[in-house]
């Protein structure tokens, strides 16, 4: 192991524990269920996926599927309010196992993107995963726009590069009937998008504060 690698991980664990222990706090000071992104609502949705041609499977792969969709409020603060909102997508992979994307509101550009930012209504911003996945062409981060009610445009960037359209997300305004699901993109990886052992280092621990205060 470099001395480089020693310094990543050991920010990772570091900043994995910060997390935790927030993620614990907020869970014994606010009585809700979910003690991250505690307002929310899941509605089932389509997936209408062009495919692309990059080599990583899930954004090469064309076809329509039925998703499961959590949108929510990060912080939970009353709507007239700005807060941090979030898209919660699970897919199912082609072994039928669930994959799990989590999207926040953030920038857009080149840096813009890597930044979380805050909106009055859900789809006010963009959003993207924030952090990047390992694919077999590179970091890719995932992210999200919406320029009419009900549709939302998703499209991949590999690092700071242009962002490439790869999907389309039809949102329904129907309940799903399992409202407690729970997402974790940690577990539930999406078809050839791998986390970066960082980046697994940095949010496990805090997932999984949030299923023990759940709990």
């Amino acid at each position: 192991m470099t001395l480089v690698d020693s310094l990543n991980r050991g920010a990772a664990d570091a900043g994995g524990s910060v997390l935790a222990t927030g993620t614990r706090v907020l869970g014994a000071l606010r009585p809700a269920a979910k003690p991250l992104h505690p307002v929310g609502r899941v509605v089932a949705s389509r997936l209408h996926r062009s495919g692309l041609g990059t080599g990583v499977a899930f954004l090469d792969d064309a076809g329509d599927q039925q998703v499961v969709v959590r949108e929510s409020r990060a912080i939970g603060l009353p709507e007239v309010l700005p807060d941090i909102h979030g898209l919660a997508i699970r897919v199912v992979n082609p072994d039928g196992s669930p994959g799990d994307l989590l999207l926040a509101t953030t920038g857009w550009g080149r840096l813009t993107r890597f930044l979380l930012t805050a909106s009055r209504t859900p789809y006010g911003r963009p959003m993207t995963t924030l952090l990047p996945y390992r694919t077999v062409v590179g970091p890719v981060l995932l992210g999200a726009r919406s320029g009419s009610p009900g549709i939302v445009q998703l499209a991949c960037a590999v690092g700071a590069g242009p962002w490439r359209p790869f999907a389309e997300l039809v949102v329904s305004r129907e309940d799903a009937p399992d409202q407690a699901i729970s997402f974790d993109p940690v577990r539930n990886r999406v078809d050839g998008l791998e986390q970066y052992p960082v980046v697994t280092r940095l949010r496990a621990p805090a997932y999984s504060a949030a299923r023990r205060s759940r709990a």
